[in-house]
């Protein structure tokens, strides 16, 4: 291990200071001295990135490469101080410097890597990956700006830039020397005089490929795992024959079309131009990674690619990097020399993909038109592996042709990319057991039948080291306190903390410490957005994208209905509650920025009543992400996890939330049913249907929402503030739309199809059981010690255990 004391890191501080900003540490801003101590935790980090690679060299053991179109890693700094076992000596010499830590790691930007759980839950296996001393790399963009930040302005979603990178990023190492070049367009020819044919791209247009790495350290490892982010670069800055003819404007055009590709994270694809950018995007970052991996491993195994399988795995973390499957076929093809059989073998061994939808419209496509004019060897090379997939399915099915269509990679002009990550890789996996069932059962049910042993499902996990031993580190003291620190390299030992879900004094110092993070979390709301949070009260949230089927809607309807109870009977009384929303909504998706609009003015509806302001209110947090939700989650009541049962593949934000002593109230979906194992029913409140009951509405058709809202006088009389004008008496039709999608649906379509009023009422009825817990006292509280207690076995470090035993086959190389 590379330890730097107290005064090696004031000496690099101050050197540092002086030699990049030329200025002493006393006349340093905040942003200069987060650069140089920053600074100088890279130069550890880059210490055991050398020495792993050295290691890795010589042990010439697989190696993964984990390709993902997010990783939302968060801010670097303090996480990395911890991983490095550093914490004390750099607090120390902090003080020694007269620095405030506090202040220096609030000028750190949150990378605009990523948006939601796909890109945390990677930034998470990146950690347990270097934690358990795996070789690997993860792969994805250099996103110039982020999705966006969210601003809430007169209670609507308005979006601005997310410039993440206006000051830099001190973590990231450019290697200019590892470019590779990205080709679109253009047109193919065949020359059949030689044997084997040769192909030839031409007139293609180029872009460049510029990696990055940034080094993430493992926790009490010497292994470091570096992320490589490619940036899109023109291979000319400048037209300069333009410039100097004075056609200033068009002499930067390449330029600008080039490095669009790695501008934005998820263009709004709503419209042609956005959707073929996405393509570039998903093509750019998987063809330089593919030809990163192919050069390397000529460089260290003399080009016998028969070989490649034992020395690489690529995996695929969704659809979005599926176009590294032809990617490969075309370098073995065009530029190795491998005939199709043996390419096509080579790729079979290769490849192993993670599916995290369950929902078939969600599944990534591409029009084939759109394919063969930007990429149009790859789709050359497409049609030849659809054509040799889909004679493999007339054994299974034969005279199928329907069957088979649906099965195809390219099928009624469009290019389906689950299938084509199903047919091509040896593993495909689910991201919780129900999920990998739905996916066998029903998503995959005939790509399944065809090859049964290559389906599984690994529950997701979440990296318990940042999500409770450096986000809350109150809790973690009192649980080191109580049970010693093994929690911390083994959190299977969490569950030490059972027994003291028993113990009054254990509950009063765990009450305690909620109440101390929730004061915390109140003072960073008023300096964060302005926001009045009372800690007094029961901080019920939920935090997650804003979609539909997540069931917002759910929540703040039931909001309306205590609401309405509050007004309407004077002896009704209730534990305060502040309800706390953190949601983006696409910027395209119009229904889900309804939805935040109605939080907002159903917040300031309560606002406005005397009597309901005292035992409600809401909160809605802006621009939701990894830093404020490391605030958030330390400070949870309740976690509201409400999708339509069958809907959510596993989730991960109710597991941070678990982790910290958070209450789910919940749907039996994803990973609620593992945590419901995990913690016994009387830990978690689940309502609602079941996944095979939503299964059986849908089939017979049988569902009328009409009926419920006659049948229910309290849901008809909340429904109705939707068109009544009691939320915006100046807007009284503003949320008619959410009204008749929930009673009659869009354009003849059925209506609630995430069943919201069906749930409503055993949703009320869960709620008014956490109500009744929390005024219990000790009972809420031994529940929250329960779930913390049982929340080990969601760690990312079991998570890889299992992908590594059942899928990479990787040595350790610490």
């Amino acid at each position: 291990m590379i330890h730097y004391d107290k005064d090696y890191i004031c000496q690099q501080v101050r050197i540092k200071i002086e030699r990049n900003f030329g200025c002493s540490l006393e006349e340093a801003t905040d942003d200069q001295k987060y650069a140089a101590i920053s600074m100088t935790v890279r130069d550890q980090m880059m210490e055991k990135l050398t020495a792993s690679r050295h290691r890795r060299h010589e042990s010439k053991s697989r190696r993964l490469y984990y390709l993902s179109v997010e990783f939302l890693m968060g801010r670097a700094l303090n996480n990395n101080v911890n991983n490095l076992l550093q914490t004390e000596a750099y607090a120390q010499a902090c003080k020694e410097m007269g620095i405030r830590p506090g202040d220096i790691s609030e000028t750190e930007q949150d990378p605009g890597l990523g948006n939601g759980g796909l890109g945390r839950l990677a930034a998470c296996f990146l950690d347990s990956i270097a934690t358990l001393d795996l070789p690997a790399m993860g792969c994805s963009i250099r996103y110039e700006y982020g999705l966006f930040r969210q601003k809430i302005i007169d209670g609507q979603q308005v979006e601005e830039p997310d410039n993440w990178l206006e000051n830099g990023n001190i973590w990231e190492i450019p290697i200019p020397s590892e470019a590779k070049e990205v080709h679109f367009g253009g047109r193919v020819e065949v020359d059949d005089t030689v044997t084997p044919a040769r192909v030839h791209h031409l007139d293609y247009s180029t872009v460049i490929a510029m990696p990055y790495d940034m080094p993430c350290v493992g926790y009490d490892t010497d292994v470091v795992v570096p992320l490589r982010l490619w940036s899109a670069r023109a291979p000319k800055r400048i037209d300069m024959a333009r410039f100097n003819s004075g056609d200033f404007v068009r002499a930067n055009d390449e330029l600008d079309t080039a490095e669009a590709i790695s501008k934005v994270l998820y263009p709004d694809d709503n419209h042609y131009s956005g959707r073929e950018l996405r393509l570039k995007q998903h093509y750019f970052f998987t063809s330089a990674t593919v030809q990163y991996i192919i050069s390397n491993y000529r460089k260290r195994y003399s080009g016998d690619f028969s070989g490649l399988a034992d020395k690489v795995v690529i995996h695929i973390n969704d659809t979005h990097p599926g176009l590294a499957i032809p990617e490969l076929m075309r370098i073995l093809l065009d530029e190795e020399g491998l005939s199709w059989d043996e390419a096509e073998a080579v790729v079979k061994k290769t490849f192993a993909y993670t599916n995290h939808t369950i929902m078939a419209e969600a599944l990534e496509r591409w029009p084939e038109e759109m394919v063969q004019r930007v990429l149009p060897r790859i789709h050359m090379i497409l049609k030849e592996m659809n054509e040799r997939w889909c004679r493999s399915l007339w054994t299974y099915y034969p005279g199928q042709w329907d069957r088979i269509g649906s099965l195809a990679i390219l099928a009624y002009g469009q290019l389906h990319m689950a299938n084509l990550c199903c047919a091509y890789s040896f593993s495909v996996n689910g991201v919780s057991q129900l999920h990998a069932d739905i996916l066998k059962r029903d998503t995959f049910r005939d790509l399944f039948l065809v090859d049964p042993d290559k389906y599984s499902g690994i529950t997701n996990g979440i990296t318990h080291r940042r999500w409770m031993l450096l986000s809350n580190p109150r809790l973690s003291r009192l649980v080191t306190d109580a049970i010693g620190d093994r929690w911390i390299r083994e959190p299977e030992r969490l569950e030490d903390l059972l027994p003291f879900a028993g113990d009054a004094a254990f509950l009063e110092k765990y009450a305690q410490v909620k109440l101390a993070n929730k004061e915390s979390f109140a003072r960073w709301m008023m300096r964060y957005q302005g926001a009045l949070v009372d800690p007094e009260t029961i901080y019920d949230v939920q935090a997650k994208r804003l979609h539909e089927y997540k069931r917002q809607l759910l929540n703040v309807l039931h909001v309306l209905y205590l609401y309405r109870r509050l007004e309407e009977d004077s002896s009704f009384e209730m534990a305060p509650r502040t309800f706390i929303f953190g949601a983006k909504a696409a910027p395209g998706y119009h229904r889900a920025k309804l939805i935040i609009r109605l939080i907002n003015a159903t917040a300031a509806m309560i606002d406005g009543s005397r009597r309901a302001r005292k035992y409600l209110r809401i909160v809605f947090l802006e621009n939701y992400g990894v830093t404020p939700a490391e605030h958030l989650m330390p400070a949870a009541n309740v976690s509201e996890q409400l999708s339509t049962a069958g809907k959510e593949a596993s989730g991960t934000g109710n597991m941070k939330f678990m982790m910290n002593g958070a209450v789910t109230i919940g749907t039996m979906d994803g990973a609620n049913i593992e945590i419901a194992e995990r913690v016994g029913d009387d830990n978690i409140y689940i309502f609602g249907l079941r996944a095979n009951e939503v299964d059986d509405l849908y089939a017979h058709n049988s569902y009328q929402a009409g009926e419920i809202y006659e049948q229910s006088s309290s849901l008809r009389h909340v429904m109705d503030m939707l068109i009544d004008g009691s939320i915006l008496p100046d807007e009284p039709r503003a949320f008619s739309e959410l009204y008749h999608a929930l009673l009659f649906g869009d354009f003849g379509g059925i209506a609630d199809p995430y069943l919201v009023l069906k749930d409503f009422a055993d949703y009320a009825r869960a709620q008014a059981l956490i109500d009744r817990d929390y005024r219990a006292g000790n009972r809420f509280f031994a529940k929250c010690v329960v779930n913390t207690a049982m929340s080990g076995f969601f760690s990312t470090d079991r998570t890889i255990g299992e992908y590594n035993k059942a899928i990479w086959k990787l040595d350790p190389i610490g």
